[in-house]
C-alpha cells in the first residue's frame, strides 16, 4: 500500500470554542449548511442523518452555478470526540478529531484517497487543499459569530 502522508489532506486548528460548540456545528445540518464548503459555496442538504451508517447528501453550489451532488455514509462517531464518514465519487475517508482544551478545541481533519494519484488529482481539479483551508476559516469565523 502506498505511503498513507501521499494518499492524505490534512489540516489542523485549535479553535477559540469549546468542543460540545465544534460537535454541534460539524453534526446539526442547520449549523453545517452556513459554513461547509470553500468560499463562494453554498449549500442544499437533502439528508444528513448523523448516526452510524447514516447517509449526508448535499449539493454544493459553486459561485459559477456549478452544482456538486455529495454523498457520503457516517462509519464512526464519538461525541465530542470523533467523526468518521466516507464520501464516494470522489471515494475517501474523512476522519474529524476534536479534542477538548478547555475553553478551545484542537481539530485535526484528515481525508485519506484510495491512491496518491487521485488525491493529486482532485487537489490540482478543484484546488482541494486551498479549498479545504477556506472551509476551516469560514467555520472559524462562523464559531466566531455564534459566541457574541
Amino acid at each position: 500500500m502506498e505511503d498513507m502522508e501521499l494518499r492524505t489532506m490534512r489540516i489542523t486548528r485549535i479553535f477559540k470554542a469549546p468542543v460540545a460548540l465544534l460537535w454541534e456545528v460539524w453534526t446539526n445540518p442547520e449549523h453545517i449548511v452556513n459554513w461547509w464548503g470553500p468560499n463562494g459555496f453554498t449549500n442544499t442538504i437533502q439528508t444528513m442523518d448523523v448516526s452510524e451508517g447514516g447517509e449526508w447528501r448535499l449539493t454544493m453550489h459553486g459561485p459559477d452555478g456549478t452544482d456538486y451532488a455529495n454523498r457520503s455514509v457516517f462509519l464512526e462517531l464519538v461525541p465530542m470526540q470523533k467523526i468518521v464518514y466516507e464520501h464516494f465519487n470522489p471515494h475517501f475517508i474523512t476522519t474529524v478529531l476534536f479534542e477538548a482544551r478547555g475553553n478551545e478545541t484542537y481539530m485535526d481533519w484528515s481525508m485519506l484517497f484510495d491512491t496518491a494519484e487521485m488525491r493529486d488529482i482532485v487537489v490540482k481539479a478543484h484546488k482541494a487543499e486551498e479549498g479545504l483551508k477556506q472551509n476551516v476559516e469560514k467555520l472559524e469565523e462562523y464559531l466566531r459569530a455564534k459566541q457574541i
